[in-house]
């Protein structure tokens, strides 16, 4: 029987150059698939986790969503301590399998239902009782994706790239095809999952989410001699060398790995802390790019270098808002939406990977169209408009509250016209940014403001924890709650279009800062 760490440390495999498919190397569609899957496992979970939580175990709203916005505050963090662990020790390959046997055991953990939350009566008060050893299964089953994610999810982009040469032309086509594959997964994840959990029970939806990552690892592993040696440690010797006896520095770093599992196991049980965590690593990195802006770059490179910063800045007020699709834009299509017989709540969360596949050809065309005559917008009016359309987005709904019928129910439309803005406000600034990041970093501190990009992402999921839980309801009807979501949601839209419109204004000034032309 194989063992954890034959699996992951296989015996050498024929790397021989084998014919591509469809024009590019097999391997890439090994990679695509297990993304296709991580990512259905990954999206399949999220769109049940806010209503298991509300429904299953009664958290209340507001308590709930900063649950889910510390899980994915940590998920949007790991990956970069992941990456820097294959990058330094352990290679892609290694880093992905064992990432992928810690997300198996933590979705299928996630089907482990137990029995539902209970309110009773103790002197006159209301509380609410849960089992606690389900309680405890269920946040170790978040720490086990937490880690997993951060071992696998950059590091699979990772020998995407290797599979190509820098000047190979395929290069922008298969990172293209390679991304599609996640907004399949999510796509079909979020209708499936979504489905069978809130109709046939929890644990079906999360069981399907486990299944879908079991055959992401066994596609990975099944199909590593197309990888082509790609992603292989950069020391094998001293991967292999003994730090004491019979302790490898391998299984060392496996051995760390479940370590964090288990302090994350704590940490997102303590959402004040994390947030506390979070606040004051923030601080540290801006005071870092400043100090570095200042006394270590040329002026060129600190102009560039605080531009970034501030468009950072800017990324989490964008993403907080987007992230309510987890939380408290669930729980307004549960309590709010006419959804019909079929459709549930977590489904709509499909929305957005559906757009995205229809949209992001159209917005590739138009780019290319707009730089050819000389009209494509610069990179912060890019991020002005991501800002704004997120705005207009939540301004939508606010006038569909105001079309609501006698029951408090929106007819739907409002709802995908939402998620279109939101989507295409997405495209406007996610894959923009990025590109950003590469033509902008000083050389020398390239990779870890990729990893500071990153992490704008997980302050900006735990902010928007906290804004979920302004929309805090307890057991009040359909008009009541309709009322409460259309304040909040009035709010966001002219919070997020006065900030979109003033990025707007002092684009300018931010484009010619970073010195393009230079």
């Amino acid at each position: 029987m194989l063992s954890i760490f034959d699996i992951i440390h296989p015996m050498e495999q024929n790397t021989s150059t084998t014919n591509d498919l469809l024009g590019h190397p097999r391997g890439l569609f090994v990679l695509f698939l297990t993304e296709l899957w991580e990512r259905f496992s990954y999206y399949g979970m999220r769109a049940l986790l806010i209503l298991y939580l509300t429904k299953h175990f009664l958290f209340g709203d507001g308590e709930g969503g900063l649950i889910v916005g510390s899980y994915a505050a940590l998920v949007y963090a790991m990956p970069v301590l992941g990456g820097m662990i294959a990058d330094r020790y352990l290679g892609f390959r290694k880093a992905i399998t064992f990432g992928a046997i810690l997300l198996v055991c933590g979705h299928f953990g996630m089907a482990f239902e137990g029995p539902p939350a209970e309110r009773v009566i103790v002197d006159g008060l209301t509380i609410v009782q849960r089992d606690g050893l389900h309680t405890q299964v269920f946040y170790l089953s978040l720490a086990l994706i937490v880690v997993g994610v951060g071992f696998l999810k950059a590091n699979i982009s990772s020998i995407v790239g290797q599979l190509y040469s820098v000047n190979d032309s395929r290069r922008d086509a298969g990172f293209t095809i390679f991304y599609m594959g996640i907004n399949l997964g999510a796509l079909v994840a979020t209708l499936l999952c979504a489905y069978l959990g809130e109709n046939y029970g929890w644990r079906y939806g999360f069981g399907l989410a486990g299944v879908g990552m079991l055959v992401g690892l066994a596609t990975f592993i099944s199909g590593q001699r197309h990888l082509l040696g790609k992603g292989e440690p950069p020391d094998r010797a001293a991967l292999s060398a003994s730090v004491l006896p019979g302790l490898t520095k391998e299984i060392l770093i496996y051995i760390v790995g479940v370590i964090a599992v288990l302090g994350v196991w704590q940490l997102i049980q303590r959402t004040g802390e994390l947030g506390l965590v979070l606040s004051v690593f923030g601080s540290l990195v801006v005071a870092w790019i400043i100090w570095f802006s200042l006394a270590k770059c040329t002026p060129v490179e600190r102009d560039r270098m605080l531009v970034m910063l501030v468009l950072m800045i800017l990324l989490i007020f964008f993403w907080a808002l987007f992230e309510q699709a987890g939380s408290s834009l669930t729980l307004f299509t549960d309590r709010n939406v006419a959804m019909g017989d079929f459709m549930t709540a977590g489904m709509f969360q499909s929305l957005n990977p559906l757009f995205i596949i229809i949209c992001a050809p159209l917005f590739a065309w138009l780019w290319v169209q707009l730089s050819r005559q000389g009209l494509e917008p610069s990179t912060p009016t890019k991020f002005g408009l991501g800002v704004l359309q997120v705005g207009l987005g939540f301004a939508v709904l606010v006038f569909g509250t105001a079309q609501a019928g006698p029951d408090g129910k929106v007819a739907v439309i409002w709802l995908a016209l939402m998620y279109l803005l939101h989507t295409t406000g997405e495209l406007c600034l996610s894959p923009v940014g990025l590109s950003m990041v590469t033509k902008l970093s000083v050389a020398r501190v390239g990779g870890m403001m990729m990893g500071v990009w990153f992490l704008s992402s997980s302050f900006a999921a735990y902010a928007a924890g906290m804004i979920a839980g302004l929309m805090a309801i307890s057991d009040t009807g359909a008009s009541e709650s309709l009322m409460i979501y259309s304040n909040v949601f009035e709010k966001l839209a002219i919070f997020a279009v006065v900030i979109g419109v003033l990025i707007l204004i002092i684009s300018p000034f931010l484009h010619k800062r970073m010195h393009l032309d230079s």
